[in-house]
């Protein structure tokens, strides 16, 4: 019986052949490879894959595309929220860390890639197709209209890297907005930082984009007791990711110990 994509679900299966050979190559899967799927829908990018890595284990909200998957004895079927599922649990049973992949269903992207980003030292790498506007920050740089929270709180972890562009004809039903592939491979050794305090301080500075860093970072740091050596004078958007980093290491060791 035909599925019928389903809104709730944010479902736009890809079809288009050519996209789905560019994404194998993009992810070059090797036999043995811990793989992991966000999404399998249909299966289009699920079986090129398996075709080469032999093992799959496969993310699915939906019941009913879950019960098709369960047809393929190569896929271990995850039934769920891609936001439950413990990752580092995934790879602790895989004896490795995952590569995970997926079109992700674009209205919970950020939030999925928060979610991996709590679990990133069990991941080896990842390759999303994404909405171009959300990668496209991702990969922004100081200065750019697009740089921004996101963009700071992915990139001191991972190299990130837009790979092609996808048109909306490229998927049934066609979604409203262009796509794009990202590939997110996490820095080898990345700064000793409190996430939790550099999201923190960085959502504080985008709080107010237009405004000098005195008038909201400045203040928030006031607040914070925190005597630190910072230029002020400059709108969150100038600011690169390692100085960002830098101040919340500079918190982290001014802070009182307990």
């Amino acid at each position: 019986m035909k599925h019928i994509p389903r809104k709730r679900f944010g479902q736009h299966f890809l079809a288009d052949t050519a996209v789905l050979d560019a994404i194998v190559r993009a992810i070059d899967p090797q036999p043995g490879d811990a793989l992991v799927e966000i999404g399998p829908g249909l299966g289009a990018l699920t079986q090129p894959l398996l075709e080469r890595c032999e093992r799959l284990t496969v993310i699915e909200i939906d019941r009913d595309l879950a019960a098709r998957l369960r047809r393929n004895p190569a896929l271990e079927v995850v039934e769920a929220d891609v936001l439950t599922v413990d990752f580092r649990a995934l790879s602790e049973a895989r004896g490795r860390p995952l590569r995970v992949v997926g079109n992700l269903p674009y209205n919970i992207s950020t939030p999925i890639a928060f979610h991996l980003l709590e679990q990133v030292d069990a991941i080896a790498d990842q390759h999303f197709m994404l909405q171009k506007e959300v990668v496209e920050r991702m990969v922004a740089s100081p200065g750019h209209k697009d740089y921004g929270r996101l963009s700071v709180m992915l990139q001191w972890r991972y190299d990130i890297e837009l790979l092609f562009e996808v048109p909306p004809e490229a998927f049934e039903p066609p979604p409203k907005v262009d796509s794009a592939v990202v590939r997110m491979v996490p820095l080898p050794k990345p700064p000793a930082v409190d996430p939790a305090r550099l999201g923190e301080l960085v959502t504080v500075a985008f709080s107010q984009r237009r405004k000098l860093l005195r008038h909201t970072l400045g203040r928030w740091l006031e607040q914070q007791g925190a005597d630190v050596a910072f230029d002020l004078q400059r709108r969150a958007e100038e600011v690169p990711v390692h100085e960002y980093v830098a101040l919340a290491v500079q918190l982290q060791s001014a802070a009182p110990s307990v």
